[in-house]
């Protein structure tokens, strides 16, 4: 009869059953989660891993136990405090603009690209004006999109890099697939992403990841201005924006 039952659910449904077991954060292993959800095992896997594609679930490589993802965070807060990381982020973009005098840029990632979804200008006269809110760029081309692909776990990486590498040879050929990959790792390394000449030419850029409480990027705060400008100041950016994206983390971040 619960298998009859079970047959009459919509897809919908049975996303559901698996989203509401795993607000109980004592169910998080894949055969708890199908018997509380009332789903066989290969149905609960093929939901958790669709939910885990699109961050709603997280799954630890080594205990292989699920928990809820950013994007369940994401919704709490917008729910309950009306918060989005654009409204936390923008005093930050105002701060990074007046101490620095360059353009400061928000960026999201949204599967294969980055989406600018705020930016602020400074009062130095030449500006870093070839982007604008809502710009679309694939990730990994500029300092933001840099920043939120280093940022990103290695199976995600390796999801979404094809694509990318797709549209790198149709709209950055001098941008190559080896100089990406180094760019990426001196990222990982130094805690912040810097792209020089690859937009546009004598022009650039430094950003930083800001994360969610799972660890995935959700957001990127960049300064874009002259490379010289920004190859001069690599360090001070660095620490400025590492401390402003740290601040919208803990903001961000569900009350204990």
């Amino acid at each position: 009869m619960q298998q009859h039952a079970t047959s009459q659910l919509s897809a919908i449904q049975k996303t559901c059953r698996v989203m509401a077991t795993l607000s109980d954060p004592r169910i998080n292993r894949l055969t708890d989660i199908a018997q509380n959800a009332g789903l066989d095992v290969s149905t609960a896997l093929r939901i958790l891993k669709e939910l885990e594609a699109e961050s709603f679930v997280e799954r630890d490589p080594q205990t292989k136990q699920y928990v809820l993802g950013p994007q369940v965070y994401a919704m709490h807060h917008a729910m309950v405090h009306g918060l989005s990381v654009r409204d936390l982020a923008r005093p930050a973009l105002i701060r990074l603009a007046r101490r620095f005098g360059d353009t400061v840029i928000l960026s999201v990632p949204m599967g294969w690209e980055s989406v600018c979804v705020d930016l602020c200008f400074g009062d130095y006269p030449i500006r870093a004006n070839y982007l604008d809110v809502g710009s679309r760029r694939p990730l990994g081309v500029g300092a933001g999109s840099l920043a939120l692909l280093a940022a990103m776990p290695a199976t995600d990486q390796a999801a979404l890099l094809p694509v990318v590498h797709e549209h790198l040879a149709q709209r950055y050929p001098s941008y190559s697939r080896r100089r990406m990959a180094q760019e990426v790792r001196r990222a990982q390394q130094l805690g912040h992403a810097m792209l020089l000449d690859v937009v546009v030419g004598k022009m650039g850029g430094l950003g930083v990841a800001v994360r969610g409480p799972g660890g995935r990027p959700i957001a990127a705060l960049s300064v874009a201005a002259l490379s010289e400008r920004i190859a001069e100041r690599e360090d001070e950016l660095g620490q400025a924006l590492r401390a402003e994206a740290r601040d919208i983390e803990c903001a961000w971040m569900p009350a204990q």
